[in-house]
């Protein structure tokens, strides 16, 4: 016996556009029964998961603060998945894309001036899109697997960063604190509200959504993207090619990740430290996904994600729970918004292979 997913020939548009929010409902419940299950109210769980977070004015600018690297990050990614590009080492390239843009900050600090700012930004999407370069040279020219290549670089990127900011890059007037020194106010991403924390990295956010949005909707470059990841081999025949491809993917991808890197560092921490992401980059693969790879869509996505992440805290507090089942809340939603979208794509066939002919297939 065998289980094979089978096309379904008419696939319905209601449910297609419906499948995040079923997702996001199954959730909710499921994650109402761990808490349960942990001995915790699921109603007060889920209320300071989804309710208390946005109470307060300084919360949503915390939540602008998470949404914007997920956002950024995601929309890169959907570039990737769309083109059948499998990126899977984001957090990595939002490490390199954070550490390549506070080289003057930190080394060059007694430089002040209006260029700073801007040159960190375009050293941070330099050193991201690099760092993409890797997993994109390595499928291109020796046909590996981007999954495993750009997973292992993470390692790396956070390797990388925790020997900075504990040797050369140590702040050396920071009490042997492994941590660079704090930013000069130059070297520092403004405040778009005066009311609150939320700085300038969720504009760029929200400005590379609709970019990316307008160039797949509207471009030969989005139409190409779409067409090599639903058939290389039809992309081929339409003079397309699947290495420029890759490369044009991974590193519009990379850069993206590097941007929301140093935006993080320069706006909400202002130095570098040895942990300077909770794990935006692989969130981020759940926010394009829950948002179906549409970059309108994953500002929705990201939003909601950056909820459970302040929700999670919130939680942590007030049930006095760890971190863990935050996590495993998270997982949740990934695996119902793939299950959702899996089953309406495809319908389940239970395939009664006849012994003799198994038999048969493995002495050929």
């Amino acid at each position: 016996m065998r289980i094979e997913l089978e096309r379904r020939p008419d696939i319905s548009r209601l449910y297609s556009i419906l499948s995040p929010f079923i997702a996001l409902g199954l959730t909710l419940i499921f994650g109402g029964i761990m808490f349960m299950l942990l001995g915790k109210d699921p109603v007060a769980a889920l209320y300071s998961f989804f309710i208390e977070p946005l109470t307060e004015i300084w919360s949503l600018h915390e939540l602008a603060i998470k949404a914007a690297p997920l956002i950024l990050i995601a929309v890169g990614l959907s570039v990737c998945f769309r083109s059948n590009n499998w990126n899977i080492g984001a957090e990595g390239q939002f490490i390199m894309g954070a550490i390549a843009g506070s080289i003057l900050p930190v080394v060059f600090h007694e430089w002040h001036s209006p260029w700073v700012l801007p040159l960190m930004m375009v050293f941070g999407m330099l050193g991201g899109a690099l760092f993409a370069g890797i997993p994109a040279f390595l499928k291109a020219h020796l046909n590996t697997n981007e999954i495993l290549t750009s997973l292992m670089l993470v390692y790396v990127a956070q390797l990388f960063l925790d020997w900075l900011v504990r040797g050369p890059w140590r702040n050396p007037g920071g009490m042997n604190f492994p941590e660079t020194r704090t930013f000069d106010a130059s070297a520092v991403l403004p405040e778009m509200i005066a009311s609150g924390r939320a700085h300038w990295g969720f504009g760029f956010a929200i400005l590379a959504a609709i970019l990316i949005w307008f160039m797949m909707r509207y471009t030969l470059k989005g139409f190409e993207i779409t067409v090599l990841g639903q058939s290389e081999r039809a992309g081929r025949f339409a003079g397309f090619s699947s290495r420029k491809m890759i490369w044009f993917s991974m590193l519009l991808s990379g850069a993206l990740a590097g941007l929301a890197g140093i935006a993080e560092v320069s706006g909400a921490i202002q130095q570098l430290r040895p942990v300077i992401s909770p794990g935006y980059g692989f969130t981020a693969i759940i926010v394009a996904f829950l948002g179906r790879l549409n970059p309108l869509g994953i500002i929705v996505a990201g939003l909601v994600l950056a909820l459970t992440y302040l929700g999670g805290e919130a939680v942590q507090v007030s049930l006095q729970i760890s971190d863990k089942p935050i996590r495993v809340f998270q997982g949740l939603l990934l695996f119902f918004v793939l299950s959702c979208d899996t089953l309406i794509h495809y319908k389940i066939r239970i395939v009664w292979a006849d012994l003799s002919d198994t038999t048969a297939d493995g002495v050929r």
